[in-house]
């Protein structure tokens, strides 16, 4: 089964991390933003790649990086600032993935909540989020530069909550199995989602 490798992104990736963001986010950040988001302390910054092994000279269009997530700690909130998959890779749940391991990690920091901006006509993903108890709190007019769209700003609490680690807990698996369907094995170096990769809580 091919493996998807969930990591911090490091300085190696960061022409392809760019090239993502062009397809992802129109241009939202520059090589040297991305840069500086590796170095931060307070920056989780995390790459989606398949593995080398899985990934075919034949078809160079075809990319390793899929994927690309980052979140902020300000005091004791995770302001999570990116979550991007590759067009050619979305809908299998890898997004969702990339969303708990934020999530995740935002609450091994010790943070009390979330927040976000989303475009207000993406529905899928407000969906995601709202599935996290995310909720609308404001607006950003024409917030998104390439489009002119509007941003919803979106707040979670309770992160520390038994309830919320119950969730994550419960999601994770699910997301294996969605993975699985997909055809997907997730592995990761991120100790902060490791016993959530462990056999006896629903990894493959």
């Amino acid at each position: 089964m091919p493996c998807v490798e969930l990591h911090p992104l490091t300085t190696q990736h960061l022409a392809d991390v760019v090239r993502l963001d062009h397809l992802c986010f129109g241009g939202l950040w520059t090589q040297e933003g991305y840069q500086r988001e590796v170095i931060s302390p307070n920056s989780d910054l995390l790459m989606l790649q398949r593995s080398p092994s899985d990934t075919s000279d034949d078809d160079p269009s075809d990319p390793t990086l899929i994927g690309v997530a980052c979140c902020w700690a300000i005091l004791d909130e995770a302001h999570i600032t990116l979550l991007g998959i590759h067009p050619r890779y979305q809908r299998q749940g890898l997004g969702q993935a990339a969303l708990l391991t934020l999530l995740s990690l935002a609450r091994h920091r010790g943070l009390q909540w979330a927040t976000l901006e989303v475009r207000d006509s993406n529905q899928a993903a407000r969906s995601l989020y709202a599935h996290y108890g995310f909720h609308e709190v404001g607006r950003r007019r024409r917030y998104y530069a390439d489009t002119g769209e509007d941003a919803l700003i979106l707040w979670c609490k309770g992160l520390q909550t038994d309830d919320f680690g119950d969730r994550l807990q419960h999601d994770w698996q699910q997301v294996h199995q969605r993975l699985q369907q997909h055809g997907w094995q997730l592995t990761s170096s991120v100790g902060a989602i490791a016993p959530f990769l462990q056999p006896e809580n629903g990894a493959p």
